[in-house]
């Protein structure tokens, strides 16, 4: 699947965008109330509804009720959700603790080590400084320069727990727009996702993501994805784009890193200024993609076997070429990293490799990254 992050958005587009954004929704007609009655030509006819039957919610009742919810959960998170600027770009970030720390996206923060960050409960903007950046899993950890008064850590809930078809809330700056909030459903669970290298991605393959339907656009990247409960389920990090847009984003396919993967390696950055315990399976080679004789990608080379590691003790040497994991083929570099995102260090892999022209297997315990 195409990928784009939702990155962070150059300054310089933030009027014209947000100027262009407005007019759009003006001119397509956003000032009519929702659930209002059609016009008549003023004209009443015995099959109009009375106006009664047609009054807005009074917060009684479901659609209340998920109205009042809505409003309750923004109210409660949205001062936890900050505004990042790095260089001549900006993106989200979320306050992760009392001590000034946030979390963000790797790509929002880039190559910076400062930065200034705006709370959504205003106050000007405050100095930060990065803690690290851990672009492999598309994540950092930045810590204020100062304390606010009014600084809020959001709540992280179980990402294990989310369920396909929950409400989520997304919240962030998109386009620069700070503080928007938009609303969708848990697509899908468990998705891997690979983000390319250009415009400053990281080139990251996350497993286990958060698939929702919530609007995630640029700006948008490092932010909070919510659930109902007021609690973070995940940072919304990538969103698909459609080839037969010009690369444009697909609308409804947004991605976010799971809460607990971002609580995982957040505390060991906080704790020892690195992530120490990826939590990602590794087979323990270096490899190269090589193609076959239609020039197409055949295989992953073993250039090297690293020492005591997961290929060494199955007996993996340089020169073999892997073909197939677990009976996923592999082709590329890539697709060796994306069969391993959905597998654990320890578990037991079953291997297809290329030695000399023979095909053989081996099971291998798979080590860390």
């Amino acid at each position: 699947m195409d990928v784009s992050r939702a990155r962070t958005l150059p300054r310089r587009l933030l009027t014209p965008v947000a100027a262009t954004a407005c007019a759009a929704a003006v001119l397509g007609g956003c000032s009519g109330i929702p659930g209002s009655a059609p016009s008549t030509g003023g004209r009443a006819t015995s099959a109009s509804p009375a106006p009664a039957a047609i009054a807005p919610p009074s917060g009684r009742g479901p659609a209340g009720d998920l109205q009042s919810a809505y409003q309750r959960v923004v109210k409660d998170v949205l001062p936890s959700v900050v505004q990042i600027t790095a260089g001549d770009s900006l993106g989200s970030g979320v306050v992760y603790d009392g001590k000034g720390h946030v979390v963000t996206n790797a790509h929002v923060v880039g190559g910076a080590k400062t930065f200034k960050v705006t709370l959504a409960t205003g106050g000007g903007t405050v100095g930060a400084r990065l803690v690290a950046s851990y672009p492999e899993q598309d994540l950092a950890v930045v810590v204020l320069d100062s304390i606010p008064q009014n600084l809020k850590p959001a709540t992280l809930g179980d990402s294990a727990k989310v369920e396909v078809g929950q409400i989520v809330l997304a919240m962030g700056n998109p386009l620069g727009l700070s503080s928007s909030v938009t609303q969708g459903i848990v697509s899908a669970v468990g998705r891997t996702v690979s983000e390319g290298r250009a415009g400053g991605g990281t080139g990251a393959t996350i497993g286990n993501m958060v698939q929702t339907s919530a609007a995630i656009n640029p700006g948008n990247s490092g932010g909070a994805l919510v659930d109902l409960s007021g609690r973070v389920i995940g940072i919304p990090t990538l969103a698909a784009v459609d080839p037969q847009l010009g690369q444009g984003a697909a609308p409804g396919i947004g991605f976010a890193i799971p809460a607990a993967t971002v609580r995982r390696l957040s505390d060991q950055i906080i704790k020892s200024g690195k992530v120490t315990d990826s939590g990602r399976a590794a087979i323990g080679i270096t490899g190269r993609t090589i193609v076959g004789s239609d020039f197409a990608p055949a295989g992953v080379a073993i250039v090297a076997v690293g020492r005591g590691g997961a290929a060494e003790k199955a007996g993996l040497r340089a020169g073999d070429i892997l073909i197939r994991l677990n009976g996923t083929d592999l082709t590329t570099m890539q697709s060796l990293t994306e069969a391993l995102a959905a597998l654990k260090p320890g578990d037991r892999a079953e291997v297809a490799y290329d030695r000399e022209g023979t095909v053989r297997t081996v099971t291998v315990a798979l080590g860390t990254l």
